[in-house]
């Protein structure tokens, strides 16, 4: 730190990152982050997820989970938008992540094809 900008900087920049962590009335990401979701590229997803919500600069909530039973479906993500049900995806690459957040949770459209499961 040399200055008192880049300390302004600095701070807005942790406040931005502690906010995507808060609940509230805005949409959801989980990414399964439990030892069969690691083995299967869970951190790349999450680094995916994390990259694309900070490019497109969404006010979306980031969060992590254990698992939830369906190794074989590795790596997964839940999204839960405000007043719909909660969408489980499976089997993802970085690319489907682009594709799940442009789609789904910019406009609301949910990806078919790369549904498992609808809570």
């Amino acid at each position: 730190m040399k200055s008192l900008s880049e300390l302004k900087e600095l701070r807005n920049k942790v406040q931005k990152e502690m906010k995507k962590r808060d609940q509230g009335t805005r949409a959801e990401i989980i990414v399964g982050m439990g030892t069969c979701g690691i083995a299967a590229g869970a951190r790349d997803i999450l680094k995916a997820v994390l990259a694309e919500v900070e490019k497109r600069d969404l006010d979306v909530r980031v969060t992590q989970t254990g698992c939830i039973g369906m190794c074989e479906k590795e790596p997964l993500i839940d999204v839960k938008l405000p007043g719909k049900e909660k969408i489980t995806y499976g089997n993802l690459s970085k690319a489907d992540v682009q594709k799940i957040i442009s789609e789904h949770v910019v406009n609301g459209n949910v990806v078919t094809d790369l549904v498992i499961a609808r809570h």
